[in-house]
């Protein structure tokens, strides 16, 4: 699915399938959700983490959990951003467009 700003979406609906799509299409930047069936936020980042052809893709945890300890533990797991629920739009834009180059 091709969005407003030149960016292509690859979405999946749980993180085994997340994972499973990230070794087969290797995106540019992955936003990922804590709360997911089957394989939580957390666990999917430290798979994406433990696989050597994907880990220096950049995640993000876009989340509705906004506590601290939830934030520094995706960053300490290899999260390299953490945006909270309901997404600002702006911000959102501003946190693609830092890590990923001009399309």
């Amino acid at each position: 699915m091709l969005v407003p700003n030149g960016y292509e979406i690859i979405t999946a609906n749980d993180g085994s399938k997340a994972v499973a799509i990230i070794v087969e299409q290797k995106p540019d930047l992955i936003l990922l959700d804590i709360m997911m069936p089957g394989l939580d936020g957390y666990s999917t980042l430290a798979k994406i983490k433990e696989n050597k052809t994907i880990s220096k893709i950049p995640v993000v945890m876009l989340t509705a959990m906004g506590y601290q300890l939830n934030k520094e533990l995706a960053l300490q797991i290899g999260a390299v951003g953490y945006i909270t629920k309901p997404v600002d739009l702006a911000e959102l834009l501003k946190t693609i467009s830092r890590l990923l180059p001009a399309v």
